[in-house]
Parts: structure tokens; C-alpha cells; sequence
């Protein structure tokens, strides 16, 4: 295993699964750092567009020749051990690094990290503390899971000792970050592949936690957070919605509470109390009630680092959302098509209930479900989930990196839906919803995999209607 000084050893560095959204960030920051990049994947996937009109070489297959002139090759947790790269890599001594040894790598240089962490959340939370942080002059690197749109980007390289990085639980990638301050949103069973329970995904968050050189914040509402912290000895600060919740709780430096929280059409305003005292007022631009605890936590962290009130409270008001995020693709002739990345049966409950404040006439969902195993493990939970929907249509899973050794279906998870309906692909599925879509209609797509296509499909046929 190469050691943290491999990447002042080599300046040709390439990518197996450029286009995860873990990878591509990282590649893009060793290419701003004027490394020679490359990259490979199976198909041309939005983010290959953008790798390409970028200046990146990229090849849209796995194949030894790839590698000609590479000194290091970076791999991601997806990648299979027997793939024609790596496989070569190794036979040929070509230095191999996982994708979050080279995550820990780059941004452990900075010393004041902030790694974003929690079952759900993150990618937002993250993004919106980089618009904070960069709107306050502070000049952050950050690595963010999705394109944040004030940067056109998911990553951006900054010259100061400020970084912000989504911090990702799956296969104990986070553990890999010894950050300066360490956020937990909230901690919940999932990627059940890797950590088979609970107390698995409990023991990597403890970990993480202790990692935090400076402080954690902590959403004190969450019993979860507060347990994976409860042994931490660096300053912890809490932030929630209940007041109840830090009473007889003396296990906080600081809290964060929002009250006077008011809704119109699924949008937030509220004001946020510090140690009791009033801070800061805030309306929130992007939708949904868990982005108020979204917007707490970066309140918490920017206030740690003293940005001044005004710039957090203007920086948060300005911030306009993440690529899969609530993003409306098209509205046209009444009918509006908006595409989210929920693909975990709280986050879609949460997307659900904030859609249905939105005015809507009509929702029509359409969900992917990804992975075999998540499918299996929260089968009922999205069956409930998903019956929010006023009719929510389920493709075929997307297997990702397993085998079917479950035995669960598509069909399976449609019997649970009040309103459900089983489409395979994405063309019937395109043609059934615009079939039946009137003014007044939402159609929402969800899921973590490829579900962007047909996002993307339905809202180009809607638009040229």
C-alpha cells in the first residue's frame, strides 16, 4: 500500500470508475493541481460529459492500455478486484490506492477540515457549508457528492487552510479524515452490505467521532448522534428543534435551537437561538423541513470558525440547492418534473411530505430502488414510503455492485404500495407517465443510481410538448 507521500512521487494519475461521485471530485482537484489526469468507466454518464469538455482523457471502457505512462491508480470501492486495470496495475507494480486512502490523503493536509457526516443529509449540508465559507473569503477546498451550483461543480481547490468534505460511512470511508471539526446529522442503519446492523453503523460513527481533533456538532435530536459522541473529549456543540431535548443534557458547550419556525408551500423560515439568545433569523431556499437541520449544523460549524452573523445568514439565503436535489428539470403546460436522490425510506417520506405541501394537484413518483440488499432490508419501509405518492411507479433495481442472492423484486416492493405500479425500463416508463401526466402534476423521480436519465428523458419530451 502506497504511503501518504505516494502523490509526491508520481504526476500521471488515473481513475477506474472516474464518473462516481465520490471520484470524479478528487480527480478534478489533482487535475487543478496540475497532476495529469485520466479516468475510465463503462458508459458516458453526465458527469464523462463534463470530465471531457473539462480537458480529462477518458476512456469509456476498462482496458489495460489505459495505463500507458500512468505512475498511480486510484480505485473505488465499486471496482471488483479481477477489473483489466487493476488486475494490471498490479501485475506490473503499478502503485494502487483505494478512493478514500487518496480522500484522507488530500484533505488530512488541511487543518481545519470539516467532514460532513450522517446517514442522510450530507451532500446538502456540505455544499451549503462551502457557499458559507466561500461566500465569508475564506477560500475552501471542498469535496461535495453532488454539483453544487454556485460552483458548477462538486469540488473546488482553495488556497487556505479551510477544506469541507462530505464524510461517507460506507465501507468506513470517513475513518480515513482526521478533521478539525466533525459533523453527525443524524445516524440510522443503512448500507446493511457492509456493517450487517445497527450497532455496526453505531461503531463506525463512535470511531469517526473520535477522530475530531477540535470539536464536534451534533444534532441533539438525534438519539443516535448523541450516543456515537457521548465518550468524545473535544468540544461539542448541539443543535435540534426541541428545547426539551438539551434539558438535564449537560454534555454541550454550545447549542443551536430553532424556533418561530414557519412554512409556506413547503419553504422554512425560522429563527436560530444561541445558548438561549436570539443570533440570527433565516429563510431558506430550498425546500423541506430536514433542511432546517441541515442549516443548523453549518449555522454551528461557521460560528465555531467566527464568520460573522450576517455573512451566514446571507450566505444560507443565497444558497439555491444541489444537482438531485429538489432540482425542477422542466414546467411546462401545467406539469412540472423534478428529480431527487432519496433512495432510503426516511429520505423519501421526508421528500414526499414536503412535495405535498408544494401545491401540487397530482404526485407522480418514480422510484429506482438501488441495491439488492437495501431493497431487501427496508422492503416494508419504502412500501410505506413510497404510498405517499398519489401513484408511484418502481423500476427494475439497480444491482450496483451485487447479485441477486435475496431473492427480492421489483414486484415484491409494488404489492406493499397503496398506489404502486411495476414499469421495467426507462422508455416504458417515460411513455406511461407522459401518457397520463395533466396540469397540475408533479413528476418526481428518485433514487441514488441512474434514475437522472429518465428525470432527464421525461423533462426533455415535457418541455418539446
Amino acid at each position: 500500500m502506497p504511503s501518504e507521500s505516494i502523490l509526491e512521487k508520481v504526476k500521471n494519475v488515473h481513475f477506474v470508475g472516474i464518473g462516481g461521485s465520490g471520484m470524479y471530485p478528487l480527480a478534478k482537484i489533482l487535475k487543478d493541481e496540475g497532476y495529469i489526469v485520466s479516468g475510465s468507466d463503462n458508459y458516458l454518464s453526465d458527469t464523462l460529459q463534463d470530465a471531457i469538455s473539462s480537458g480529462f482523457r477518458i476512456y469509456e471502457e476498462h482496458d489495460e492500455k489505459n495505463l500507458t505512462g500512468v505512475e498511480l491508480v486510484v480505485y473505488s470501492a465499486a471496482i471488483k478486484s479481477d477489473n483489466p486495470e487493476l488486475t494490471f496495475a498490479k501485475m506490473n507494480n503499478i502503485p494502487t490506492l483505494e478512493r478514500a486512502k487518496l480522500l484522507g490523503i488530500v484533505m488530512n493536509r488541511y487543518k481545519k477540515l470539516v467532514a460532513v457526516s450522517g446517514t442522510h443529509g450530507k451532500t446538502t449540508a456540505s455544499a451549503m457549508l462551502t457557499h458559507i465559507f466561500v461566500n465569508s473569503g475564506l477560500d475552501p477546498t471542498a469535496v461535495i457528492g453532488g454539483k453544487l451550483k454556485s460552483l458548477n461543480g462538486n469540488s473546488r481547490l482553495g488556497h487556505s487552510e479551510f477544506a469541507v468534505c462530505e464524510a461517507c460511512e460506507y465501507v468506513d470511508t470517513f475513518l480515513n479524515l482526521n478533521p478539525s471539526s466533525g459533523v453527525i446529522l443524524n445516524v440510522e442503519e443503512d448500507h446493511l452490505d457492509y456493517f450487517k446492523n445497527i450497532d455496526g453503523v453505531l461503531n463506525s460513527f463512535t470511531k469517526f467521532a473520535n477522530n475530531a481533533k477540535d470539536c464536534l456538532v451534533i444534532n441533539a435530536d438525534d438519539l443516535n448522534s448523541v450516543k456515537v459522541t457521548k465518550n468524545s473529549d473535544v468540544k461539542r456543540i448541539g443543535f435540534g428543534l426541541n428545547l426539551e431535548t438539551f434539558k438535564n443534557k449537560k454534555i454541550f458547550d454550545k447549542i443551536f435551537i430553532a424556533k418561530d419556525i414557519k412554512e409556506d408551500r413547503g419553504f422554512y423560515s425560522f429563527s436560530v437561538l444561541k445558548d438561549g439568545k436570539e443570533f440570527l433569523n433565516v429563510n431558506l431556499q430550498i425546500p423541506g423541513r430536514h433542511n432546517i437541520y441541515n442549516a443548523l449544523a453549518c449555522v454551528a460549524v461557521a460560528d465555531f470558525y467566527n464568520i460573522p452573523e450576517h455573512k451566514i445568514k446571507n450566505s444560507i439565503e443565497t444558497f439555491s440547492g444541489v444537482h438531485r436535489r429538489f432540482e425542477i428539470l422542466a414546467v411546462r403546460n401545467g406539469i412540472t418534473v423534478m428529480d431527487d436522490f432519496a433512495h432510503h425510506p426516511t429520505e423519501i417520506t421526508s421528500t414526499l411530505n414536503t412535495v405535498a405541501k408544494m401545491g401540487y394537484t397530482r404526485v407522480i413518483a418514480v422510484f429506482q430502488p438501488h441495491t439488492y440488499s437495501r431493497t431487501y432490508t427496508f422492503l416494508r419501509e419504502f412500501g410505506a414510503a413510497l404510498s405517499l405518492a398519489d401513484l408511484a411507479i418502481v423500476s427494475e433495481i439497480l444491482a450496483v455492485r451485487e447479485k441477486n442472492r435475496y431473492n427480492i423484486y421489483s414486484e415484491d416492493l409494488v404489492k406493499l404500495i397503496k398506489n404502486g405500479k411495476y414499469i421495467k425500463t426507462f422508455k416504458e416508463i417515460t411513455d406511461y407517465v407522459l401518457g397520463i401526466a395533466k396540469p397540475g402534476d408533479l413528476i418526481l423521480t428518485m433514487g441514488g443510481g441512474n434514475i437522472y436519465k429518465c428525470a432527464n428523458e421525461i423533462a426533455k419530451k415535457v418541455e418539446n410538448a
